[in-house]
C-alpha cells in the first residue's frame, strides 16, 4: 500500500523520473532551449507569411532608395534642400514614367484596331498562298471561328464588367501598393543620413566602418546600374526612332521607346520582348519593313554588346553573361518581375562586395588555367 509521503505514481512517469535522475542536468534545459527555438521559429514564418507583402514592398522600396540616391546626393551637395532635391528627383521620374505611358495606350488601342480590321484580308492572302502548294483551306472555316472568338471575347467581357467590383478592388490594392512604395522610398532617400546614423550607433567604430563599406557598394552599384542603363536606352530610343522614321513605321516614337525601355531594363530577354511588338506592327504594313526591323534590331544589338556597353558600364557592373542569367532567374523565382529587375544590381552589389575582401593569388601555370588553349582549340 502506498503512504502519503509515497503517492502512487502510473508507471511511465516512474520510468520518467528514474529515467531523469541518471541524465545529467544539462539536457532538460537543452530540451526545453530547442522547444522554444522550434516554437519561436514556426512563430517566425507565420509573422513572415502574414507581412509578406509589406516586406515585398519595403525591398522594392529600399533598392529604389539606393538607385535614387546618386542623384539626390548630386543635388543635395550642390545646395539643395534634401527633401526638395527628393521631390524634384521623383517629379522626374513621375513625368518619364506618365510619358511613356501616355505613348504607348494610344498605339496599343489603334494597332488592335488596325489589325481586327486586316484580319480578313490576312486570310484571303493566307488562302490563296495555301492553294498555291496544294494545302486545302477555307477562309470561311476561318471566318466562322473567328466569329466564335469574338463571341467568346464579348462574353468574357460581359462576365468581367459583371465582376467590376472585384477589378475595383484590385486596382485600388496596386494603387495603394505604390503610394506605400512612394513614401517608403522617399523617407528613405529624404532622411537617408539621418537614418545610417541611427543604425550605425549600435555598431563598434570598425563594424560600422564595414558596414559604411558595404552600403557605399550599393549605393555605388545600384545607381550607376540605373544610371549606365538609362543612357543606353535613350541612345537606343533614339536610333529606333531615326530608323523607324526611315522605314516610315507609325508610331514611330512610341516603339522606339518601348525598345530603348525594354531592352535595357528587362535582363537576358528585353531585347527580344522590346523588338517583338515593332516587328509585329511592322507587318501590318509590309514584310519588307518587318525584315528591316529585324536586321536593325540584330546589327543594334550587337553594336551595343561590342562597343558601347563595355565602355558605359566598365565601371559601374561588370557581370559575367551567365552570372547575370542565373541572377535573373533567381530574382524571378524569388520575387517575381520586381526580383527580376532588382537581380543584376544586386548580383554587382555582390561581386563588387567579394572582390574588395577576397585576397586572390597568382594562378599556376597549367593546360587547365590558359585560357589561350580554349580559343586556338576552337580554332
Amino acid at each position: 500500500m502506498s503512504t502519503i509521503d509515497e503517492p502512487r505514481q502510473p508507471g511511465i512517469y516512474r520510468g520518467f523520473l528514474a529515467a531523469r535522475a541518471g541524465m545529467p542536468e544539462w539536457i532538460p534545459h537543452l530540451l526545453v532551449m530547442v522547444a522554444g527555438m522550434v516554437v519561436a521559429l514556426f512563430a517566425g514564418l507565420a509573422v513572415f507569411r502574414a507581412l509578406r507583402g509589406l516586406i515585398v514592398l519595403l525591398l522594392i522600396s529600399a533598392f529604389l532608395a539606393t538607385a535614387l540616391e546618386p542623384a539626390v546626393n548630386y543635388l543635395a551637395k550642390r545646395g539643395w534642400r534634401r527633401g526638395l532635391a527628393t521631390g524634384a528627383i521623383f517629379v522626374l521620374v513621375l513625368v518619364a514614367g506618365s510619358a511613356l505611358v501616355g505613348l504607348m495606350v494610344p498605339l496599343i488601342i489603334d494597332q488592335t484596331l488596325l489589325l481586327i480590321e486586316r484580319i480578313p484580308g490576312y486570310i484571303d492572302d493566307l488562302a490563296v498562298q495555301a492553294e498555291r502548294i496544294g494545302i486545302e483551306f477555307s477562309s470561311d472555316r476561318i471566318a466562322a471561328g473567328l466569329t466564335d472568338f469574338d463571341n467568346t471575347l464579348q462574353d468574357y467581357a460581359a462576365d468581367l464588367a459583371g465582376s467590376a467590383f472585384g477589378v475595383g478592388s484590385r486596382l485600388i490594392g496596386t494603387v495603394f501598393q505604390g503610394l506605400t512604395i512612394a513614401l517608403f522610398t522617399f523617407y528613405l532617400v529624404a532622411d537617408a543620413p539621418r537614418f545610417r546614423r541611427v543604425i550605425m550607433s549600435t555598431l563598434s567604430a570598425e563594424r560600422q566602418r564595414e558596414v559604411l563599406r558595404v552600403w557605399e557598394i550599393a549605393i555605388e552599384k545600384t545607381g550607376g546600374y540605373f544610371y549606365s542603363r538609362a543612357l543606353l536606352a535613350a541612345f537606343a530610343t533614339l536610333t529606333a526612332w531615326v530608323v523607324f522614321r526611315l522605314l516610315d513605321l507609325p508610331f514611330a516614337l512610341a516603339l522606339a521607346l518601348w525598345l530603348g525601355v525594354l531592352s535595357q531594363f528587362v535582363p537576358v530577354f528585353g531585347t527580344y520582348i522590346g523588338g517583338a511588338i515593332p516587328v509585329l506592327i511592322a507587318l501590318l504594313e509590309s514584310p519588307g519593313v518587318a525584315v528591316g526591323v529585324i536586321i536593325f534590331v540584330v546589327v543594334y544589338q550587337q553594336i551595343e554588346n561590342y562597343l558601347l556597353s563595355p565602355r558605359i558600364t566598365a565601371r559601374t557592373m561588370a557581370l559575367h553573361p551567365a552570372v547575370a542569367f542565373g541572377s535573373a532567374i533567381a530574382g524571378g523565382t524569388l520575387m517575381g518581375v520586381p526580383g527580376t529587375l532588382m537581380a543584376l544590381p544586386v548580383a554587382a552589389t555582390v561581386q563588387a562586395f567579394i572582390s574588395t575582401y577576397l585576397h586572390r593569388h597568382e594562378v599556376v601555370e597549367s593546360t587547365l588555367t590558359d585560357e589561350g588553349a580554349d580559343h586556338e582549340a576552337g580554332e
